[in-house]
């Protein structure tokens, strides 16, 4: 599942990406092959950290299962 890192918690992706104007047209992130097209990759933190990504609009993206 697609989620948005904040500061005090996370927030389901579907609830930021559908107003967003770089989302699919089901109002989702672009993510295909285990990447996000509409952001850019950062830097973990430590290794056990799962990837994250930061989206055009600025938020902190990870996938979570």
């Amino acid at each position: 599942m697609l989620v948005m890192v904040m500061e005090d918690g996370i927030v389901p992706s579907q609830i930021v990406c559908q107003n967003c104007l770089l989302a699919d047209r089901s109002g989702q992130p672009r993510w295909r092959g285990g990447q996000l097209r509409c952001g850019h990759a950062i830097r973990k933190l430590a290794e056990n950290q799962p990837e994250q990504y930061e989206c055009q609009m600025g938020f902190r993206v990870t996938n979570i299962e």
